[in-house]
């Protein structure tokens, strides 16, 4: 075993939270559909169309979650793609802090500014359970040489 491949422990873990995060998704993604109204808070009010970004981004996630554990050869890029759609929600959410707008449970300033240090933990837990990080890290190594 490399140093780069996790160990038989860790990658039952690595397993056990791709799949929580892939359940994550696919029910945050059914909610969009079944009650888009309580997203509305989230979506910024000068993005035109806002239901349709809410029914969108509800299929986007549910199609991520499936993804992530049914295209297992191509987990990697589903990883990067989860983790990129994450920072593009994470807009929505900066907007709700900074417009103070309620909706979603985030009814106080405090609840809405801490909000926004969940999205970067999503966005590790995406990109570490898929193996998208040690990939990276493997790719970099691979073209800098043992030298560096």
């Amino acid at each position: 075993m490399t140093p780069s491949t996790p160990s038989p422990p860790e990658h039952r873990i690595r397993g056990v939270a791709l799949w929580l995060f892939a359940a994550f998704l696919v029910v945050a993604g059914a909610a969009h559909l079944v009650m888009p109204e309580a997203y509305l808070a989230q979506v910024p009010t000068w993005l035109p169309a806002r239901r349709l970004v809410i029914l969108i981004s509800g299929i986007a996630e549910i199609a991520l979650g499936l993804a992530l554990v049914l295209l297992r050869r191509h987990r990697v890029v589903v990883g990067w793609a989860v983790a990129g759609f994450l920072t593009v929600i994470f807009v929505g959410n900066v907007d709700q802090a900074v417009t103070g707008t309620a909706g979603f449970g985030l009814d106080t300033t405090a609840a809405r500014w801490l909000r926004l240090l969940v999205q970067p933990v999503f966005i590790a837990w995406a990109l570490w359970s898929t193996g998208a990080w040690a990939h990276l890290r493997r790719s970099r190594r691979r073209r800098d040489g043992p030298e560096h």
